[in-house]
């Protein structure tokens, strides 16, 4: 009976709170050091694994943003010569058609300068 007793005992005082589990988890697999080792090693090269392709997708984001760049740039440059030469044409138009140029003959005659 005194056996019993401490047993009881001793399992109250443990003092255990609602909702906690009162059992323990015990792997039957134990692992040694190289088993740890080679676990740890196999971590770290998949997270190296993860962080290299992280970083060559990033690399290749890079290569077509500068594409892009590139080719707005081009657009830029075409589109500063389209400027110009739509008003070179406007300039001529407006020329052709003033009322000076319409006041203007031909020549009769002309004689260049022969060197």
């Amino acid at each position: 009976m005194s056996q019993n007793t401490n047993y009881y005992v001793s399992r109250r005082q443990q003092n255990w709170s609602r909702n906690q589990n009162t059992t323990r988890f015990q792997s039957a697999v134990k692992l040694g050091p190289v088993a740890h080792t080679v676990l740890v090693a196999l971590m770290i090269i998949v997270l190296g694994l993860i962080y290299v392709t992280q970083a060559t997708r990033t690399t290749g984001y890079d290569y077509e943003a500068q594409k892009i760049d590139n080719q707005i740039s081009s657009y830029a440059e075409q589109k500063s010569e389209l400027e110009v030469e739509s008003a070179r044409l406007t300039a001529l138009e407006t020329v052709k058609n003033s009322n000076v140029a319409k006041e203007m003959t031909t020549p009769a005659s002309t004689q260049y300068v022969n060197e």
